[in-house]
């Protein structure tokens, strides 16, 4: 046989498979239950959280080309669940400190109607609760430049006023009824975007806002405890969260320091809120004011409590508040938007009917059937929005 057969008899070598190339993962749609989560849309009726800070996730995938043998990203399982269920823990320790900041605070209210004071003094210890982790290095510390404070100044502003807004209201009805005016949240949220910045939606998103409002007109008219100045106070919160959640995305192209992870972002706004809030609650609630009310509460024939147990509750209101607000970052940092909807509007479940029982509040049915509506209005509207999608510019135009 000529040898120049040969090699024709000879099995052929196996072509090289492709590389494994590196591709970036297509990143999950999350959502935080704050306003400070700029860079994400607000899925639900959470006030705006922090911007998230974080790497794009990456996997190694085969060629296209090589459809044979594709490398699959490799998922632990051990990890998968020690993740779920760190996730979960920190959605129990949302709802518990939630719980525990709405009755510690209502009860502050009642024995100590100043709510300017109140709001102010819970920002202070939010603020006593973090300088200490900045100061022994237990949390990087900020570093914030002049620039960044100019930026962060609107959201302070936004933040300061949806705080005493809802502590106001909290104040004056039933926390059952702050909560389900406060559902109202997305409503003023997607017209305050459509007409600040721009962002519309399709038809059916706007269309499941309708039961929210039908709702919570719904639960107004039938509430026992209905004032207008705690309607109107927790109506304001929602606009003034609005707001914060607009300037938030407006400045998340802008630098805002070092070290401002979502945590710290949020420490920092507390700092400066605290600042804002100080001059104007001491007019307001002025020390004379300050002096009549305690010694009303505490002292005498009119006593409803006892100093120290008012001192504590003070503390513990404004502790709790910041704590729930932490522990939600880290909750909602991993989870699916439509996860987070339903941990948020199950966390308005939670606070009402756990208000409801300690307070023992009259509720109608008229009242019950209107919150019920309302908080499924928002749960419906942010599976809306996850599965519609912000309407592209050319279509806006249109």
């Amino acid at each position: 046989m000529p040898v120049a057969f040969i090699p024709a008899l000879l099995p052929r070598p196996l072509a090289a498979r492709p590389a494994a190339s590196l591709s970036p993962a297509p990143p999950s749609a999350l959502h935080l239950r704050s306003t400070f989560l700029p860079a994400r849309p607000n899925y639900s009726a959470s006030p705006p959280l922090l911007p998230r800070i974080s790497s794009t996730p990456f996997r190694l995938s085969a060629s296209a080309s090589d459809v044979s043998a594709p490398v699959p990203a490799p998922v632990p399982a051990p990890e998968k669940k020690t993740s779920t269920l760190k996730v979960g823990f920190y959605i129990f320790l949302w709802y518990a400190f939630n719980i525990v900041y709405n009755i510690s605070n209502k009860k502050v209210l009642n024995w100590f109607p100043l709510p300017w004071f109140v709001s102010w003094f819970q920002l202070l210890v939010g603020v006593l609760y973090v300088l200490p982790l900045w100061g022994l290095r237990l949390r990087k510390a900020p570093v914030v430049p002049k620039e960044a404070l100019k930026t962060l100044l609107p959201i302070s502003v936004g933040h300061v006023i949806g705080h005493v807004s809802t502590v106001v209201s909290l104040g004056a009805v039933a926390v059952s009824f702050t909560h389900v005016v406060k559902s109202m949240e997305p409503f003023v949220n997607v017209v305050g975007s459509g007409v600040f910045l721009q962002s519309f939606f399709p038809l059916p998103v706007y269309l499941s806002l309708l039961p929210v409002v039908a709702g919570v007109v719904m639960a107004s008219v039938s509430e026992v405890s209905f004032t207008w100045l705690g309607f109107l106070s927790a109506m304001t919160s929602n606009f003034a969260f609005t707001a914060r959640n607009i300037f938030s995305k407006l400045s998340m192209n802008k630098p805002k320091g070092e070290n401002m992870g979502p945590a710290n972002l949020f420490a920092v706004l507390s700092v400066m809120s605290t600042l804002l809030l100080a001059p104007v609650a001491l007019i307001i609630d002025h020390p004379a004011k300050l002096i009549a009310a305690w010694k009303k509460a505490t002292v005498g024939a009119t006593a409803v409590v006892a100093a120290p147990k008012l001192i504590a509750g003070l503390l513990i209101s404004g502790l709790f508040f910041y704590l729930y607000q932490e522990v939600a970052f880290k909750a909602l940092d991993s989870v699916h938007p439509i996860t987070h909807a339903v941990a948020n509007t199950v966390k308005r479940v939670v606070i009402i009917v756990t208000s409801v029982f300690v307070f023992q509040n009259p509720v109608t049915k008229a009242n019950a059937m209107g919150s019920a509506i309302a908080l499924l209005g928002v749960l419906l509207y942010s599976v809306m929005k996850n599965y519609f999608p912000e309407l592209p510019k050319k279509q806006k135009q249109a």
